[in-house]
């Protein structure tokens, strides 16, 4: 195809105020990625906006499998919570109160 750029798996974008860390999701302006690599705010950078990936969970939440995954960015964990947090996709595992990790999948679509 003439027109196609890119797969879109990877995108890159400018760090917002803060900076990004390496593994942590971002949310910039309506979409949420995941740095490869730690930068500076005002650095150019590159995300993945799909894929599965390892993070913190909310510890007491008990997601079954594919329940729709929230970010919480003021705790730095994924949550079942919508109320003031981003989707970011879903919960690749039914998981029990105590645990502190998800696999998540990215919906790689702009919230």
């Amino acid at each position: 195809m003439k027109n196609f750029v890119q797969t879109g798996d990877v995108v890159t974008f400018i760090a917002p105020a803060g900076g990004v860390t390496s593994g942590v999701p971002v949310v910039v302006n309506s979409l949420v990625l995941i740095p490869a690599l730690s930068a500076a705010a005002t650095y150019e950078c590159e995300g993945a906006v799909t894929g599965v990936y390892e993070l913190p969970k909310k510890s007491t939440d008990t997601p079954t499998q594919f329940a729709k995954a929230y970010w919480d960015d003021s705790e730095g964990e994924v949550t079942t919570t919508a109320t003031d947090n981003t989707l970011i996709g879903v919960f690749m595992n039914a998981l029990g109160t105590g645990t502190a990790l998800a696999d998540i999948r990215l919906n790689g679509v702009g919230v």
